[in-house]
């Protein structure tokens, strides 16, 4: 466990361990939650999608496409359950792919209107 105040700056750092030099790091999503089975029901999410939700996140520019890192500030979870759960959904892809999801940045996914 990692103990930590209300708005307390964390920072994390996701590493890919690969033979391959051409692959590049891209958080999509992270989400924290109360309990650590279940991240669908009490969430909060810090980025989605890679759209950023929290407007403490910050990512951390490195000079190495296979680490991505970032920041936020604990958040009001702290206070009111005993520990927070972190689940982040990292992508991998082939550096230059443009079209692949590392290099579409924030992607809002839209419902279809089902009208009549």
């Amino acid at each position: 466990p990692y103990y930590v105040d209300l708005n307390q700056k964390l920072f994390l750092q996701a590493s890919l361990h690969s033979s391959d030099q051409n692959l590049v790091l891209f958080v999509d999503t992270c989400v924290a939650s109360p309990d650590p089975d279940n991240f669908r029901t009490l969430t909060y999410d810090l980025i989605r999608s890679g759209c950023i939700k929290d407007s403490t996140y910050r990512p951390i520019n490195t000079s190495r496409i296979d680490i991505s890192r970032f920041s936020f500030d604990a958040f009001s979870f702290v206070h009111r359950y005993p520990a927070v759960y972190l689940q982040c959904e990292l992508v991998v892809c082939k550096q230059n792919d443009y079209p692949s999801r590392c290099y579409q940045g924030c992607v809002n996914r839209f419902k279809r209107d089902v009208g009549s």
